[in-house]
């Protein structure tokens, strides 16, 4: 008989081997030394395999949107490979791909309507940087071949992608990286701006940051500008009112596209299907993947406006456009979770619902600003941060006590350098804000 990795059939005296698996951003020592494993999950919360309720204040890894356990979801999945497990994406193709695209067209912004499917956020980078570059090429502006990141920027963890990233852990063990990169300031400014709340109002006239850049390199070298909405991995960080707006102008100033990369922002996160809606700036591609299957499979896309794409559709009918894909781009059983992930969030009104929870949510987390250590709190939507001062010469340390003495007491969060993190599903109610302040609280009071 298979085993069943259910809480009520392991213990740690039955656990598999885990020396074999090296783990992803993970201190693989210390988890294997105690391992924090999760074996089942409903709604709001895990189950670890102690049998112990975790209360998931992260939505997973930023993705579980819907909450757990939904079970439309999981039927569409297995509905699917019962009846066609792999189509080919090359010269081929399935239903899905295409109902999925014409459903998730309804939910962007006007003119942003062809899809590209992917596997994963950092696969939705690479493709839209590749894009971008090439757009330019086919509408002979074959200079354009600069890319321009954003410091602390978090774009998954491809070459491209950690190329026009800034988080140094990311980059420093990988060599050169790709040339013709550079980057522009970010927007965290605790001297003005802590404790703020929703967008701060200082920091707009950073944007012109990327004017120097432009102007440093030549515009007309320039292709692509690539910013999350609002800076997840990085800790929370939020763009300052009016600043997303003058990197939009600029951009078009100079004839240079602007990339969103909505991983962490689409599906409802802010109160709108994406943030570009809810900062009303509208990007000329948006990448996407998390929330695209509310988890339950690994699935990216890449949005671009209508005149990018046919930008490519020249030449003789029966040729390649773009020399891009994967063999799993719009899998069929990503595809059934996907459409499953739509209707959900649709019957379920889970675009808007992080608009109705965000007034609670916003007064709940400032609560902490008081409490130990706590040097900023930072929140837009139903995403949230509360940054801790560092133990000196020991970054990271206390945020990731924070993180293991909350997971012993029934919450998961996530840390970033000392930043705390949260992001729960969208079906939160505001018993499980109350529990998921209330712990961290009660953590921060201990910690040293």
């Amino acid at each position: 008989m298979d085993k069943i990795w259910a809480a009520n059939m392991m213990s740690s005296e039955n656990l598999p081997d885990l020396s074999y698996h090296w783990m992803p951003f993970t201190a693989n020592r210390q988890f294997k030394s105690n391992p924090r494993l999760l074996v089942e999950a409903e709604g709001m919360f895990y189950t670890s395999v102690e049998g112990n309720r975790i209360l998931d204040g992260v939505a997973g890894l930023w993705c579980v949107n819907a909450g757990h356990g939904r079970k439309r979801i999981a039927q569409a999945i297995k509905d699917q490979a019962d009846r066609m497990d792999y189509s080919p994406g090359f010269q081929m193709g399935h239903p899905g791909t295409f109902e999925l695209a014409a459903r998730l067209a309804q939910h962007l912004p006007r003119g942003i309507d062809r899809v590209f499917f992917t596997n994963s956020g950092s696969e939705s980078v690479e493709t839209a940087l590749k894009i971008a570059i090439a757009y330019h090429r086919v509408r002979g502006d074959g200079g354009r071949f600069r890319l321009i990141g954003r410091e602390r920027g978090y774009h998954g963890v491809n070459f491209g992608g950690i190329s026009v990233g800034g988080m140094v852990a990311n980059r420093k063990m990988f060599g050169s990286l790709l040339t013709g990169v550079d980057h522009i300031r970010h927007t965290h400014n605790l001297e003005k701006n802590a404790f703020s709340r929703g967008q701060p109002a200082h920091g707009a006239e950073l944007a012109e940051d990327l004017e120097r850049l432009v102007q440093l390199h030549d515009p007309s070298t320039v292709a692509a500008v690539i910013v999350e909405p609002v800076a997840g991995s990085a800790g929370v960080l939020i763009p300052p009112l009016g600043y997303l707006q003058k990197l939009r102008e600029i951009c078009d100033r100079h004839g240079i596209l602007l990339i969103f990369d909505e991983v962490i922002t689409g599906f409802g996160r802010l109160g709108k299907p994406f943030g570009s809606e809810y900062f009303d700036v509208k990007p000329d591609i948006i990448t996407a993947a998390k929330g695209l299957t509310n988890g339950a499979a690994p699935m990216g896309a890449v949005f671009v406006k209508r005149e990018i794409h046919d930008a490519f559709m020249h030449g003789p009918e029966g040729a390649i456009e773009l020399f891009h894909g994967y063999t799993y781009s719009g899998h069929p059983l990503a595809c059934a979770a996907a459409l499953a992930s739509l209707d959900v969030y649709e019957s379920d009104g889970l675009f808007t619902r992080a608009a109705a929870m965000a007034d609670y949510w916003e007064d709940a987390l400032h609560s902490l600003k008081d409490a130990p250590h706590v040097i900023d709190v930072r929140n837009i939507g139903l995403i949230g941060a509360v940054e801790l001062e560092p133990i000196a010469g020991q970054p990271t340390k206390r945020a990731f006590s924070a993180f293991l003495d909350a997971y012993e007491n029934g919450v998961l969060v996530r840390t970033t350098g000392d930043t705390i993190a949260m992001s729960p599903p969208l079906i939160i109610e505001k018993q499980h804000i109350d529990q998921l302040v209330g712990t961290l609280g009660e953590v921060l009071k201990r910690l040293e």
